[in-house]
């Protein structure tokens, strides 16, 4: 999700000022995604510039009212008609920084993947505390923290499969280097997730 494009969905409803705009973005996203002020006015002068807001009022102290344009109205009807890419989102800093643990040499590579898994572990577990405490929150702030827990969940899922590779690259390495008539040492069996599901 753009910036550009929470503003134009906010102001499809009615006209509205920069600083209300900024507290209705966060209470949408549950504060997951905070803006500074400065964010949403150059997001508005970007959006004005372009034809998809325009200013409705301006009050004595100079600030304005926005409000969108058929252009705008437009452009908001196309993005939620418009199915989000996996390419069109940002990279996956966490897969990134696995990659590249595995090429540079002197780095444990199974202790980056133990301390991600007990971050994403307490992640998950306050998010679900705070699941317990929104049962009557705003249903637009239930799925984003739905979809939070959800990704957690899937993270952690995803650390399990990499540490089980991890373990048969191993296994595979030792065994290439292994001298004729020998036994290599045993692999360990991947330990169940949180979820109970053998990786």
């Amino acid at each position: 999700m753009s910036i550009k494009h929470g503003l134009l969905a906010l102001l499809r409803k009615e006209p509205k000022y920069g600083y209300q705009l900024r507290g209705e973005f966060e209470a949408a996203t549950g504060a997951t995604w905070p803006l500074n002020i400065g964010q949403v006015y150059t997001t508005l002068t970007r959006l004005e510039r372009d034809g998809l807001v325009r200013a409705a009022s301006t009050e004595g102290d100079g600030r304005s009212m926005y409000e969108i344009t058929e252009a705008g109205q437009a452009e908001l009807a196309n993005w939620f008609d418009t199915p989000v890419t996996r390419e069109s989102r940002p990279r996956d800093e966490l897969a990134i920084k696995l990659a590249l643990a595995l090429a540079v040499p002197g780095v444990d590579v199974s202790a980056v993947v133990q301390r991600q898994r007990m971050s994403t572990m307490q992640s998950l577990q306050e998010l679900t505390k705070l699941k317990r405490t929104s049962r009557d929150a705003d249903i637009s702030w239930q799925l984003v923290l739905e979809s939070m827990i959800f990704a957690a969940e899937a993270e952690i899922r995803w650390l399990d499969h990499c540490e089980a590779m991890l373990l048969r690259h191993r296994a595979k390495a030792s065994t290439d280097t292994t001298p004729t008539g020998t036994t290599p040492a045993a692999v360990p069996e991947p330990h169940e997730d949180h979820l109970g599901a053998q990786r």
